[in-house]
């Protein structure tokens, strides 16, 4: 399920074969289906029944999330694929129009500068993308964009599309063929292309081409890969304040559940933790609207707002008692560094949970390090579970303080400026013992950092196979409108010279994830319950520490630097 921060961080078919019982041949001849592809068949069925039902209640946050976990079960099913792009398209399109940023940018822009917002958008591409772009189908994506966009009533009320079913379709029908007749070679063809299609659109349905130009612009982004995207300018501003480590918010993490919007987890010192706001409420209603009654995407947006700005909520517990709350939005300091303490004071084994990686978070670890290196650690355990990643520059330097020397990773792209080999230095390294916990949700940068460890056998990684997303993004503000893209510019490599995209990282002692990161608290410890689950990737972790101490007891270099 995807998470996100408020300012909102959003915590990412070949139909397999069945023969007709009509086509089995009778006696001997007959063929037997394995029971197992039976089971996969169903599975995947209501995998599609599931997300047709989100589908028709518009949740399309819910329906992403839905689809994305389905395509891990099932890779390389085409009409997965298909589900997932279009439920990727509307849900992009109900955030960009509940955010201020974009529809401002809607009414403001004009045809000419939506035309030359495009060919910005397509010379980004072109100079920074990791792979040849194929323009006439980035073109043809766009079409795509726009059909969604047609379907979709926010768009076709905030810019009064009156035109009839069947005149729609016949547009659409013929703008088709014209791209079919008229491919586009080069970023140029497909700028030309989208603005006389533009042009066409507006005469037949008088939908204003500035609009029909800007979708084109985000789905030539959106389709590129699933890390790429159109930013509008709130949402530019969310991710420079992520890589800052701050924001202007209520600070919450959320994720949909339930037409309501559940409390992941509250950051320290921030509106909510104030308010005694605790990980487990919900949501259930923004400003009167309930969440019931509107997407959570837009529930969501709404809790966003200006510095000092105020939201009324109310909030249901764990058991379901409800209460009304008002909070001001102000500015939150995110660490990238929590729980940090001593969890085993017999064998002096010290533990932090690195959330993300930004600015501030070569500080936070060093600051985690020397506390707990003063409280007598002569272990470490790193948990990166649910750590989604961040700068890549910010898991470089936290590698380099435990690797001496060597590669840390390097980057790959399409052009030479994107390719890059970090090199660890000997100085300031950490030598303590080191345990590092990895999940499916560890991911990027966390795993440049995972992956290093593991190749160097610079310590032990226990959990499951990190997320397996080796790319690079950057972040390019536009010219013309207050926007940006993120683009995939780069894949890296583990010091092994091992792609992790795609792949991800692999633990040496696998253990099955457990509910939560931390749970109950092991013998002598400080860390806190979050929940009554045992947390068996932790207590795995706890052991390899353990026997890592036991066998290197006499060696004398027990937390030292």
């Amino acid at each position: 399920m995807r998470s996100f921060r408020i300012v909102v961080r959003w915590l990412s078919l070949v139909v397999l074969l069945a023969i007709p019982l009509s086509n089995v041949p009778p006696a001997t001849g007959q063929v037997r289906i394995p029971s197992e592809a039976l089971v996969n068949v169903a599975e995947l069925d209501d995998v599609f029944r599931i997300g047709a039902e989100l589908e028709q209640q518009r949740r399309w946050g819910e329906a992403l999330s839905h689809y994305e976990k389905a395509r891990k079960e099932f890779p390389g099913q085409r009409d997965l694929e298909q589900r997932l792009t279009a439920a990727r398209f509307h849900y992009e399109l109900v955030r960009r129009y509940a955010d201020t940023s974009f529809l401002k940018a809607v009414r403001t822009t004009n045809p000419g500068d939506a035309a030359d917002l495009y060919g910005e958008v397509l010379l980004k591409i072109h100079a920074h993308y990791v792979h040849r772009p194929d323009w006439n189908r980035l073109l043809q994506r766009g079409l795509t964009g726009l059909e969604v966009a047609i379907a979709e009533p926010t768009f076709a009320e905030r810019n009064k599309l009156h035109a009839t079913e069947t005149l729609v379709a016949d547009t659409l029908n013929e703008m088709r063929q014209y791209v079919e007749m008229k491919p586009a070679f080069s970023r140029h063809d497909a700028r030309q292309r989208a603005i006389e299609i533009a042009g066409a659109v507006e005469r037949r349905l008088q939908l204003p081409s500035a609009a029909v130009l800007l979708e084109f612009c985000c789905a030539a982004v959106s389709s590129l890969d699933d890390y790429s995207a159109f930013l509008t300018g709130g949402q530019l501003d969310d991710v420079l304040s992520q890589i800052e480590g701050n924001f202007v918010g209520l600070g919450i993490e959320l994720k949909a559940a339930d037409q309501a919007l559940l409390i992941v987890s509250v950051i320290p010192r921030g509106p909510a933790e104030q308010a005694g706001v605790v990980a487990g409420d919900k949501i259930i209603e923004v400003d009167g609207q309930s969440t019931r009654k509107i997407s959570t995407d837009a529930a969501a947006d709404m809790l966003k707002g200006a510095e000092g700005s105020v939201v009324d909520l109310v909030l249901e517990n764990r058991e379901g008692v409800p209460r009304r709350l008002r909070l001001v939005r102000k500015r939150v300091d995110v660490p990238s560094v929590d729980k940090t303490a001593i969890i085993d004071q017999d064998f002096g084994i010290g533990y932090f949970h690195l959330a993300s990686f930004q600015k501030t978070t070569n500080r936070d670890v060093d600051a985690a390090l020397w506390k707990l290196h003063q409280q007598g650690m002569r272990s470490l355990i790193m948990d990166l579970r649910g750590n989604p990643g961040g700068l890549l520059t910010a898991s470089v330097e936290v590698a380099d303080k435990f690797i001496s020397n060597g590669a840390i990773v390097s980057t790959r792209g399409r052009s030479a400026g994107e390719d890059f080999d970090y090199q660890a230095h000997g100085v300031g390294t950490w030598r303590v013992p080191l345990i590092v916990l990895i999940d499916g949700d560890s991911a990027s940068a966390s795993e440049i950092l995972a992956g290093a460890i593991h190749d160097h056998r610079r310590g032990t990684i226990v959990g499951t196979r990190s997320y397996g997303k080796g790319s690079v993004q950057g972040i390019f503000p536009l010219s013309v409108v207050n926007a940006g893209v993120r683009l995939t510019t780069a894949k890296f490599y583990s010091p092994s010279g091992q792609p992790i995209s795609g792949r991800g990282v692999d633990p040496d002692f696998v253990v099955r994830k457990s509910e939560r990161r931390v749970a109950a608290k092991p013998a002598n410890s400080e860390l806190p319950i979050i929940n009554d689950t045992p947390d068996v990737v932790l207590n795995a972790g706890l052991q390899a520490a353990r026997r890592q101490l036991t066998q290197s007891a006499n060696a004398g270099t027990d937390g030292q630097r």
